[in-house]
């Protein structure tokens, strides 16, 4: 069985693509197979992971408006183990087209499950910073959402707005759809972050991943090069916490009882 996870948040700008391409990358490293569909029309995880936006003759889009099977759009990565689904600009049209289809908001899952069994463990979802069409069928598909924050007050607000849709897909087409909240670009040496993540810790209590992301430019720069941290600069802070993360997140999925094992 295939486990899905998304990745969103409506605030821009909290490591959200870095943290779809990390995770991943940690997990393939644990010899997961791992597939990334890249859902936002910037296309800037296609671009990180050493793919041309628009470079491919089949993106995203065509899996959410032509019903093009997965199978047919994934590409292999330098990386083994790690695929992807790449987006382009294309992409822009579906927010706009995608409500005039008949059961719109669950044809990522119809993808996704058509295609089992998959030859994936983990499937992530990069959302766009939106809460629209797309961002909903990626909730629809999910196992789980992954939440990155920053511990600022802006972006801990936009969590509101992200916990109201959380309940509104489950009370629609995914009541099983789990969430855990993941602080990013922490700096501990300063108060207010301080201040925020133990608010956060208090909010969320074990909503709240234990594994947090710290401030770390080797993380800006590792797109630059099309690589995942881990291949980038693997002893950094950034692979490592992103490794303790991954392993965090195969510890829940176990936990609750769900594939892979």
């Amino acid at each position: 069985m295939t486990y899905v996870i998304a990745v969103s948040n409506e605030k821009g700008g909290v490591a959200k693509t870095t943290t779809t391409l990390s995770l991943g990358a940690a997990l393939a490293e644990m010899s997961y197979q791992v597939l990334l569909i890249d859902l936002d029309a910037q296309a800037n995880l296609t671009l990180a992971l050493g793919f041309e936006p628009g470079g491919a003759a089949l993106t995203s889009s065509d899996v959410l408006l032509e019903n093009v099977p997965l199978e047919n759009v994934w590409q292999k990565s330098e990386i083994d183990r790690l695929e992807i689904v790449p987006s382009g600009k294309k992409l822009d049209r579906a927010e706009q087209l995608l409500p005039i289809h008949l059961s719109y908001a669950t044809r990522l899952a119809d993808a996704i499950f058509a295609s089992q069994p998959m030859k994936y463990d983990f499937v992530l979802l990069d959302c766009p910073p939106a809460l629209g069409a797309v961002t909903l069928n990626a909730l629809n598909a999910a196992n789980l959402l992954v939440i990155p924050t920053q511990a600022e007050y802006f972006s801990a607000y936009a969590l509101r707005n992200m916990m109201t849709l959380v309940r509104k897909v489950r009370n629609a087409e995914n009541p099983s759809l789990a969430y855990r909240i993941l602080i990013t670009m922490l700096d501990r040496r300063n108060r207010s972050h301080r201040t925020i993540q133990a608010q956060l810790e208090s909010t969320f209590g074990d909503g709240l991943f234990k594994s947090v992301v710290e401030v770390d430019t080797k993380l800006r720069e590792s797109p630059i090069l099309g690589l995942p941290i881990t291949e980038y600069k693997s002893n950094t802070r950034g692979a490592e916490q992103y490794r303790i993360l991954a392993q965090e997140l195969v510890e829940y999925v176990k936990e609750t009882n769900q594939q892979p094992s």
